[in-house]
This record gives structure tokens, C-alpha cells and sequence, in this order.
């Protein structure tokens, strides 16, 4: 195989294929019932979601989900487990569930504020797995969520939605990394 560095434009190979380290998506503000990232290249095999002060107008939790030509609703094994800010004590922890990736274990308030993030990283073939951690300010908790899917295609798009798919983003910022 044939490497060649282009500086800013990335990695190109005798196949023609061009890498670049880091691109970031258009940044959003947070609105909608769901926020998506779609035309993902076929060539990324990590995806980090940004929240900054992401809020919603009601009292669901936030999820993650991903798809090939379309989001996929089922299919997916996660957990999450949410600590305190003010004890070391871990509570309303959830497992197995298969629709999403759930970013659970806490119970919000519609005037709570979300921020962190969300890495997807393609293991094999078609398979991600994904891990995350959100300070949710208002809730007072900070949540930690894992799991993984095995997608019927190539990965090429993200959504952020809610459990309930009613509540609204009300306010913050959303985007993404792909390398």
C-alpha cells in the first residue's frame, strides 16, 4: 500500500481513499424532538457526539442511536448508572436495553442542562460500541452509558433523542467528530 500525506487534506492511499485525522461537523442548536447527523463517510471508525448545555422541555432521559441508510430501533445492548454530584453512591441504574443507547440512571428535570459526550468506535465489520459520560446540571448527576449494535450496513448516520420522543430540545449545542 501507498501512503501519501497531503498536510491539511489527510492520508491518501494507492486506492484513492483520503483519511483525515479529525473532522467535525456543522455544530446545531439543539431543537426538534431529535437532532441527526447523516452522509457520515463510510470510511469512519469513530464518532464522538458533543453535548454543550443541551436542554429539554420535559423530564425524559437522553439516547443515542445509529444507522445504515436508516436509524436502527433495534438491535442494541446498553446500560448506564448515573453517580451523584453530592455522594459517591450509584442509583437507578439501567440494563439491556435494546432499542437505544441509553444515557439513563438519573431522573431529569425539564430544567436540567446536558453536557458531554458519546463515542461510537467501529470494532469490526458492521459492529460499534459505544461509551459515554453527560453531566446533567439540574438532575445533579453524572451519567455513564456503554453498549453495543451490529448494523445491517455501513455506518452513516447519528441521532440524539429522547426515551419518550416527545420531549423537545430546548436549548444548547450538538456536534460531532468523525475520524
Amino acid at each position: 500500500m501507498t501512503v501519501t500525506i497531503n498536510g491539511s487534506a489527510g492520508v491518501t492511499t494507492n486506492s484513492g481513499a483520503v483519511y483525515d485525522s479529525l473532522q467535525r461537523g456543522t455544530a446545531v442548536s439543539a431543537s426538534g424532538t431529535s437532532v441527526d447527523f447523516t452522509s457520515i463517510p463510510s470510511w469512519v471508525r469513530r464518532i464522538t457526539v458533543m453535548l454543550s448545555g443541551v436542554s429539554l422541555s420535559g423530564t425524559s432521559n437522553y439516547v443515542f442511536q445509529i444507522g445504515a441508510g436508516s436509524i436502527a430501533n433495534t438491535g442494541y445492548l446498553s446500560g448506564a448508572a448515573s453517580v451523584s454530584t453530592t455522594t459517591s453512591s450509584t442509583t437507578n441504574g439501567s440494563n439491556a436495553v435494546t432499542t437505544y443507547i441509553v444515557t439513563g440512571g438519573y431522573t431529569s428535570t425539564a430544567a436540567s442542562v446536558a453536557s458531554g459526550h458519546a463515542i461510537f468506535t467501529n470494532i469490526s465489520g458492521n459492529t460499534w460500541v459505544a461509551t459515554g459520560i453527560l453531566y446533567v446540571d439540574g438532575a445533579g448527576r453524572m451519567a455513564y452509558f456503554g453498549g453495543n449494535i451490529t448494523l445491517s450496513g455501513t455506518l452513516d448516520r447519528v441521532r440524539i433523542t429522547t426515551i419518550n420522543g416527545t420531549d423537545t430540545f430546548d436549548a444548547g449545542t450538538i456536534n460531532i467528530i468523525y475520524e
